[in-house]
């Protein structure tokens, strides 16, 4: 272990927010108890954590679904290495859905098996950074980034909690066949929620309704997560837990292409150079702009 700024923790070449991940399970990995029919979400940050752990809670959870219950997303889908509420794992009914961060080297020999299903959500790199650019500055830790491009730098420097984007889609991608994985576009589900819900409930093997699906799209789109309590985090803004102030949001924009209106003509293009010398063996689709197609 090594720091990286006083709010990086590295572990074997990996970036934790060092304020709140939990070290006991990232240094005993596995030793965890995992189940096989456990579900993990796995993102990059800032590339629709929130929004698929609140789809996957209307898929599971009836209640969630049809409003009879008021348990916030956070409580239904545990962040697996940063569970900063404590919660005991193992006392977790199945099935038990989690998120994560994790590079694929540092989830569990037991994923091994193939058995844990794992949705690997990923989005264009362009709306991550200018996504995360605009988290940064909302977050306690690290120092506000005054400029895109000191942020930019970082983030492809990998100086960033999540460490190298490049890094973590190319493993995951490159070990899929290790497990049992499905990759799905953040861009796909905003231009194709309905289609994306039935995709992932194939995946996961769960049977709902064209009712229950058409349910599923409605609470998920994201005007109505952002005004829905239970899935926007708005209570972590208020209580200024990770937070500079209460004036910000978890939930921004949400858009496919933002990043055109940050990214100056200098700075697209050596993303560019980066990106395609990073990810030229790697086959996943790309969208950029919401009108491509």
């Amino acid at each position: 272990m090594d720091n990286k700024g006083e709010h990086l923790l590295n572990f074997r070449g990996y970036n934790f927010e060092r304020s709140l991940v939990k070290m006991n399970i990232v240094e005993n990995m596995d030793n965890q108890e995992i189940r096989d029919d456990d579900v993990f979400i796995v993102t990059y940050p800032k590339s629709g954590t929130i929004w698929t752990q609140q789809i996957l809670s209307l898929i599971y959870f009836e209640g969630h679904r049809n409003n009879t219950e008021n348990i916030q997303t956070t409580n239904r889908v545990l962040f697996f290495e940063y569970n900063i509420r404590n919660v005991d794992f193992a006392k977790r009914p199945s099935p038990r859905i989690f998120s994560t961060h994790l590079p694929y080297y540092l989830v569990p020999k037991v994923f091994k098996n193939k058995k844990v299903k794992i949705l690997y959500i990923y989005r264009n790199p362009k709306d991550v950074l200018t996504s995360y650019f605009h988290f940064s500055n909302l977050l306690c830790q690290p120092e506000a980034s005054n400029t895109l491009e000191t942020f930019m730098q970082a983030f492809l420097d990998g100086r960033v909690v999540g460490s190298n984007w490049f890094d973590h889609i190319r493993g995951w991608y490159e070990h899929r066949h290790d497990f049992n994985i499905m990759f799905l576009s953040y861009e796909d589900m905003k231009k194709n929620l309905s289609g994306s819900v039935v995709k992932i409930c194939s995946f996961l093997e769960k049977e709902l309704s064209d009712k229950d699906v058409d349910s599923v799209v409605r609470q998920a789109t994201f005007q109505n997560m952002k005004s829905d309590p239970r899935a926007n985090y708005d209570d972590v803004i208020k209580k200024n837990i990770w937070t500079r102030n209460d004036q910000g949001m978890f939930f921004r924009k949400g858009t496919i292409g933002d990043w055109k209106h940050h990214l100056t003509v200098d700075q697209n293009e050596r993303f560019d150079r980066i990106f395609y010398r990073n990810m030229k063996n790697i086959p996943l689709k790309f969208i950029w702009d919401m009108n491509e197609e």
